[in-house]
């Protein structure tokens, strides 16, 4: 278990407004890239703690991406 009381890796799944390029998803290499059913693009996967969480999170905004919705995915 994580300091944080997490169990491990948990998978979330992050939707981001709009199809993202090559570039952009190379940045996220422990996620898996698909598009979305409305048109944007969705980035599921394992994070393994709360700074990794907030990792990814930062990632997204620098690369000026926006999550519209994200969720934990069930174990």
């Amino acid at each position: 278990m994580s300091p944080l009381g997490w169990p491990g890796a948990v998978r979330y799944e992050f939707h981001v407004r709009g199809r993202i390029s090559d570039t952009a998803a190379a940045s996220f290499p422990e996620l898996t890239v698909a598009p979305g059913a409305t048109g944007g693009t969705v980035l599921y996967g394992p994070v393994e703690d709360d700074a990794h969480l907030h990792g990814l999170l930062d990632r997204f905004r620098t690369l000026g991406l926006t999550v519209v919705e994200m969720r934990r995915l069930p174990d």
